[in-house]
């Protein structure tokens, strides 16, 4: 009895930072429910950003130190775990600030007010007229922001599918949400659903094909039985490439990026920030399981085929950035090339190819969120100024936000003195002590190519004349907190990054 009670009370201890934020959804969907109107956005906000805190805090002060296999072993809370949560925790605060921006008062700008409505149609006018405001967004967040901390502590291969709908399923509907440009919003949501559910099923026959080698799906007895397993190949390897399909899927690998581009244009822009940032950090926490803890045994079979995809995101990434025109399509296609960048750490399969990993997720996390926090700032003919021309010139008339979104381009460049450098000096280091020094050569050509397309869009800011209508909203506390937080994070990771770097490596161990 006392056994059964110290190992309830293990299990709870360690996932409470995800009971969390998966009990505070459930009360969002009760206000949505429930409370009236005049009270949803503000109660909904408040809910939000507490639960976010809060299960910060007990990550922090609780869960880490009790670390382990709870679950049935489904679960594990390890220092990778641990650190990726947290990070998913943090980024999900800034990124709900600039979420709950409201430009011009009383009505939600980024978010249409009657998402069910068709565009045009006369309930969506009389939504607009009654001043309806889509407060849903704030327990669809935290539904996807429980998914994504369960999806790098799922030691078990349904578990993983699980977290994997539950930060799925929210993104898709947040995805078509958009006030202006509704059809090309919902084009993306339809779109990004049709590809994510080919994804998901994908990893779930891979998991059935390891389940039938293997006769498990927790990933550490896949380990224990990838020695043992004996003319089952046809099974196990297959599997194990239909798993990888599905993950490389949420990163945006190439060659399964293609929903990135229209997904990140059409979503609304704080919305698109959020996935960028958040998403990443999640998928790329359970690629480092799968491949670390599972299926290191058959690193022989995977490591040259995920080399190979990390060139072809690398390449493809970066040279079709050069082509774009919408400063958001822009970020998308950067965003496919870091993670190329992340790939390549993941291929050198040791400790400090891990912590490097750990350490480029946050740089590019808080810099990404504030990226787009500024985009939903910059308006032409009271919408968002997306495409290129419509920077022109912005440094000349709006020279801190300007300043502050050329400083965010070189940290993507990698600069020295911003985050961008040091998370990609950690990543290419850790390839080069392991044999990928070719990896990390392209990776530098790779980044000289984006460096253009970066530096074309100062000059354009700085050096053209202005045209048109473009101006810059002013914004509330939440979106100016946010785009600071994520702008002095970028610029303290570069300067003294060793911190966080030593708590990266520190947390760089996975339980088996």
């Amino acid at each position: 009895m006392s056994d059964t009670f110290t190992q309830a009370s293990f299990m709870y201890s360690a996932i409470t930072p995800m009971l969390v934020i998966f009990a505070a959804a459930i009360i969002g969907v009760l206000i949505e429910a429930f409370a009236p109107r005049q009270v949803r956005y503000v109660a909904q906000l408040a809910l939000t950003l507490i639960a976010l805190v809060v299960s910060f805090l007990t990550l922090v002060l609780w869960a880490r130190h009790h670390q382990g296999l709870t679950a049935g072993d489904a679960v594990a809370i390890d220092g990778v775990t641990l650190m990726l949560q947290g990070t998913v925790l943090a980024l999900a605060f800034i990124a709900v600030l600039a979420m709950a921006e409201r430009f011009g008062g009383s009505q939600a700008d980024a978010f249409t007010q009657s998402g069910a409505s068709t565009p045009g149609s006369a309930l969506e006018a009389t939504a607009v007229r009654l001043g309806a405001t889509t407060t849903e967004i704030f327990p669809l967040t935290l539904f996807a922001v429980a998914g994504m901390m369960l999806f790098p502590a799922s030691n078990n291969l349904i578990a993983m599918f699980i977290a994997l709908e539950i930060l799925s399923l929210p993104l898709y509907i947040l995805t078509g949400l958009a006030r202006r440009r509704r059809l090309l919003s919902q084009e993306a949501s339809l779109k990004y659903f049709l590809l994510g559910a080919f994804s998901s099923a994908f990893f779930l026959f891979g998991s059935a094909l390891v389940f039938g080698a293997t006769k498990t799906l927790n990933l550490s007895g896949i380990a224990d039985a990838v020695p043992a397993v004996a003319g089952l190949d046809n099974l196990l390897v297959p599997g194990l490439m239909l798993i990888a399909v599905g993950l490389l899927f949420k990163v945006a690998a190439v060659p399964f990026h293609a929903w990135t581009p229209d997904v990140y244009q059409g979503a609304p822009t704080p919305v698109t920030g959020f996935m960028a940032a958040c998403t990443k950090v999640a998928a790329f926490g359970a690629v480092l399981r799968v491949f670390y803890v599972g299926f290191d045994g058959l690193k022989w079979n995977w490591q040259p085929i995920l080399a190979i995809v990390a060139v072809l995101t690398m390449v493809i990434g970066a040279v079709l950035t050069v082509t774009q025109t919408d400063m958001k399509r822009l970020l998308a296609y950067s965003s496919i090339t870091h993670a190329g960048f992340l790939l390549v750490g993941v291929v050198a399969l040791d400790k400090a190819a891990v912590s490097g990993t750990l350490f480029y997720l946050i740089a590019y996390g808080f810099t990404t969120i504030a990226a787009f926090a500024i985009i939903a700032m910059v308006r032409s003919g009271g919408s968002e100024a997306t495409h290129l021309s419509q920077w022109a010139g912005l440094g000349k008339q709006h020279p801190v936000v300007a300043g502050v979104y050329s400083f965010l381009m070189l940290a993507f460049t990698g600069i020295p003195l911003t985050s961008g450098f040091t998370s990609k000096f950690a990543v290419f280091s850790a390839a080069v002590g392991n044999g990928g020094a070719w990896l990390a050569v392209i990776g530098v050509l790779a980044s000289a190519v984006t460096a253009f397309v970066y530096v074309r869009v100062i000059v354009l800011m700085y050096f053209s004349e202005p045209t048109g209508d473009t101006t810059v909203a002013m914004p509330s506390p939440l979106t100016g907190i946010a785009v600071a937080a994520g702008t002095l994070i970028t610029l303290l990771l570069g300067i003294v990054p060793a911190p966080i770097l030593d708590l990266a490596n520190h947390s760089a161990l996975f339980i088996r």
